[in-house]
């Protein structure tokens, strides 16, 4: 079985976290994020979004997306 990088691994932590904060599934946040071109700015702001506290990565994609601010669980 291949390993994932711990770049992937953390993209599908947050993507799954995010999910969880919109109740939404990982899948339709994917998509969301794929259709308004959000996975290659997340995936830039790997070294950032890695290093602090997850809820701070999900404001800025809030902002990023212009979705309304909701608190994680």
């Amino acid at each position: 079985m291949k390993k994932i990088s711990g770049r992937a691994e953390f993209f599908i932590f947050l993507l799954e976290k995010y999910a969880e904060s919109k109740n939404m599934l990982a899948k339709e946040v994917l998509n969301f994020w794929k259709e308004n071109g959000m996975v290659d700015y997340i995936n830039n702001m790997y070294e950032q979004y890695h290093t602090e506290r997850i809820e701070n990565a999900i404001q800025d994609i809030e902002r990023k997306c212009q979705l309304p601010s909701l608190a994680l669980k």
